[in-house]
């Protein structure tokens, strides 16, 4: 029996596991919002209304509080945040003419599940004479209001958001799969918003699977909790960290929304249809896996970062290939001062050509041996080509190095990605690193194989500070 009693009327602050309030926050323009919901016959559950609250919270000069920093919300899957926030702004859309709204998510198939939810929305008799138009052709679909605000949405996968300027508010959905390039490509394009009150960016996703380059949210999730973040609104919502995936008490927890607006049956169809417990506790419920938990072998990576360390002499570089070809990575390793080794990301892009000029432009400017693995082979014959048993040896030497705490690296986005989904298969008497997960770890095999280069390398000195 879950403790549910009154469903709708819980507080955000009774229901969300973090709550953090950016500073100065004086008043809100949450309530015009509601006012004008409610004219459009829409209403908010208690924790809804304390969430529009704090997200249009402002300070004594008129602006937002988290126009800078964000609103980031960690929230399940059927808890109702895509309702929360696009009635949210649909409202202020009405309120303030010539608003522009871009909606991103990573893949097309959810930015059209968003696009489908916010037409429906559109339809509802109070809400349908606000609109002028409905633009629905694949990837360019629009709602437009007789005031000249709209809203668009988009996949990032596909490109969308680039180019665009005087843009007021921006959400990236699917938040766990941003990256560091989309976020470069649209939030220049805030820059000159004209909304009052300053532009706002939300950033809403589920916790990040190991596989997912989730650094980003990540990132926004460890400052908020750090303290550090006195202009960013951050919102968790999830059940126990421990919590058993059949418990409906849990469930209550980790989704406000249930058992009222998400009925039981919803919740049992994604507990019987998301694989494993950990992928409900993270999609249903909301949880994080701790960091340490993460990237098997590889749990004192975070700690090991050094990203200003000076560039040593007599380099090693190392040439990864995904097995389909679609990724290539090249890596480099020095011996530090301290007599640890230097690991570092040279280079990481789509595809093969690129490959053999860029390392013959490395190893003309800096000297060194290159090392390949299997994959590399035909693209760079006269470099060194370790058998697989070797390369295996060179997997397990950088994950022992990392767990003796003998190596440092570069705190490169892409490498750290590699290391949270690195998983091992069976090899023998020993194990190598799994390369047909769904994640690329190219970055972390190339790093791994300019290690196994250096430590089979006569050692030499010299120092100088430039990086590749």
């Amino acid at each position: 029996m879950t403790s549910v009693t009154a469903p709708g009327t819980r507080r955000l602050s009774d229901v969300a596991r973090h709550v953090v309030v950016p500073d100065g926050i004086v008043s809100t323009g949450y309530p015009a919002v509601e006012a004008k919901c409610r004219d459009l016959g829409i209403s908010h559950d208690d924790w809804q209304q304390g969430l529009g609250r704090l997200i249009l919270g402002k300070r004594a000069d008129g602006k937002y509080a988290a126009t800078v920093g964000g609103v980031v919300i960690s929230i399940g899957r059927q808890v109702g945040k895509t309702f929360t926030v696009g009635s949210i702004i649909f409202a202020l859309c009405i309120l303030f003419p010539r608003m522009t709204v871009l909606w991103t998510a990573h893949r097309t198939r959810t930015s059209d599940e968003t696009f489908g939810s916010m037409l429906a929305l559109s339809h509802r008799r109070k809400v349908a004479p606000h609109i002028s138009a409905r633009r629905q052709a694949n990837g360019q679909q629009e709602i437009r209001f007789r005031n000249g605000s709209r809203i668009m949405f988009g996949a990032r996968e596909k490109g969308f958001g680039r180019g665009f300027a005087e843009v007021d508010i921006e959400v990236f959905d699917e938040a766990q799969i941003l990256s560091e390039r989309a976020l470069e490509d649209m939030v220049p394009a805030t820059n000159q918003a004209k909304h009052p009150a300053g532009a706002l960016l939300f950033y809403m996703g589920t916790p990040p699977r190991p596989v997912d380059p989730g650094d980003v949210f990540r990132g926004k999730r460890d400052r908020a909790l750090s303290g550090k973040s006195m202009d960013q609104v951050y919102v968790e919502l999830s059940a126990d960290e421990d919590a058993d995936p059949d418990d409906r008490e849990q469930w209550a927890k980790g989704n406000p929304s249930f058992p009222l607006r998400t009925p039981a049956e919803a919740m049992q169809r994604m507990r019987e249809n998301t694989g494993s417990d950990d992928a409900f506790r993270r999609e249903a419920l909301g949880i994080w896996v701790d960091t340490d938990r993460e990237g098997d072998g590889f749990a004192s990576w975070p700690s090991l970062a050094d990203p200003a360390a000076e560039r040593g002499a007599a380099a090693i570089f190392a040439v990864a290939v995904a097995p389909d070809a679609s990724w290539s990575a090249i890596a480099v390793a020095w011996r530090r001062p301290d007599g640890h080794a230097q690991v570092m990301l040279a280079d990481y892009k789509p595809g093969t050509p690129w490959v053999a000029g860029r390392v013959a432009e490395l190893q003309q400017r800096w000297g060194g041996r290159v090392v390949v693995d299997t994959a590399a082979r035909g693209l760079l014959p006269e470099a060194e080509q370790p058998s697989q048993a070797t390369q295996a040896q060179a997997h397990n030497a950088l994950a022992n190095a990392v767990q003796g705490g003998t190596v440092r690296h570069g705190n490169e986005a892409a490498l750290n990605v590699a290391v949270k989904a690195a998983r091992w298969r069976p090899m023998g008497d020993s194990r190598v690193l799994d390369r047909k997960g769904s994640a690329d770890i190219s970055p972390l095999v190339a790093a791994a194989l300019a290690l196994h280069g250096l430590n089979t390398a006569p050692p030499t000195g010299g120092w100088f500070l430039s990086l590749p």
